[in-house]
């Protein structure tokens, strides 16, 4: 009899989570001091409650800017490997489970969203983890397809949520048609159905609409997402639309979503006025905790919070300052990646 295996949602039981911590090679040289300051908080709020484990390809100098935190270094896996960049959500391995627990490790092509950035090294990551002996469970080369763990959700029953615009973007997986990419998805992970969101984006997004900046699957059939309500805010027209799409979407009981809304980050702008990508939407689900994104902007993180306290009742929400981490149009949960239960060897 064949064994059954499934997409984990977030909220399943994790083993560890994952970051690439930035250093001098990376687009942060400029303002490497202050985006540290953000993955040291990161670090420390996650090794509070879980192992960590840091891609890093100069260990003793982050444990030394550790060392004076509040964190034990115990409950931290350093591993030494180059990186293009910090992004571990888009590069890091996708983990899919079979009934008995066994964790099949799934290794997609990250080409650098479309081939936009260099990912030469971050492309190499996963094989290096595997090889190290650090992840249980067997290795399957997917990488004749380009995909990045933020474009897709899954609630671990079948369902899947992602955006047209990502995975129908060119240099990615063109010339397949959307029939042919559902197909694919759906036999690879084993899936009942395929939710796409054909509208919604996010100014200076460089992932071409990540599902994981706009809308995210939540347990008890639950979609937060964000909502904008400025008609002067130029996301109004497309998020309203994105809003309009969810309402239609149901379960695989045929029964529509829970949807609660998320506060449109007031805007935020780089050195050279072009707007980034700051949403509430970019959270990251652990075992007893959601941390989230703040922005230094009250009361929209405190209304974040209150939405997020009723998508998550069980967990502690913790906000994490990512006005740093936004300067390079990414947010907390891009730059990390859990693995399930078990999967973690160490």
């Amino acid at each position: 009899m064949k064994v059954q295996r499934y997409l984990p949602a977030e909220w399943h039981r994790q083993s560890i989570i994952q970051i690439a911590w930035p250093h001098a090679q990376t687009d942060w040289a400029y303002m490497l001091d202050e985006v540290e300051q953000c993955y040291v908080q990161l670090a420390t709020e996650i090794a509070k409650r879980q192992p960590l484990m840091i891609i890093c390809p100069e260990r003793q100098r982050i444990q030394e800017l550790l060392k004076n935190e509040t964190i034990d270094l115990h409950r931290i896996c350093f591993v030494e490997c180059s990186t293009n960049d910090t992004w571990s959500r888009d590069n890091g391995f996708i983990t899919m489970l079979d009934e008995k627990g066994k964790a099949q490790l799934l290794d997609f092509c990250f080409n650098g969203w479309g081939m936009k950035f260099a990912a030469n090294l971050d492309n190499q990551i996963n094989s290096y983890l595997y090889k190290q002996q650090l992840l249980k469970g067997s290795y399957m080369d997917c990488r004749k397809f380009v995909l990045e763990g933020g474009s897709i959700e899954s609630d671990g029953k079948g369902t899947l949520l992602t955006t047209a615009e990502c995975l129908l973007s060119a240099n990615r997986n063109e010339p397949m048609t959307q029939a042919e990419i559902e197909n694919y998805l759906k036999t690879i992970f084993g899936l009942q159905q395929i939710l796409w969101l054909h509208h919604g984006y996010l100014a200076g997004d460089d992932t071409d609409s990540h599902v994981d900046t706009l809308a995210r699957l939540c347990p008890d059939d639950t979609i937060v997402y964000v909502q904008c309500t400025n008609k002067e805010d130029e996301h109004y027209k497309e998020l309203q639309l994105m809003e309009a799409e969810l309402k239609t979407f149901t379960t695989m009981e045929g029964k529509p979503y829970r949807l609660l809304a998320l506060p449109m980050a007031d805007p935020i702008f780089d050195e050279e006025g072009n707007r980034l990508p700051a949403t509430y939407a970019n959270f990251l689900i652990m075992n007893e905790a959601v941390l989230y994104p703040n922005y230094q902007q009250n009361p929209n993180d405190q209304k974040a919070k209150e939405i997020l306290t009723k998508a998550f009742p069980d967990r502690e929400i913790v906000g994490i300052d990512c006005c740093a981490l936004i300067q390079q149009h990414g947010s907390l949960h891009c730059a990390t990646m859990q693995y399930p239960e078990g999967v973690f060897k160490l």
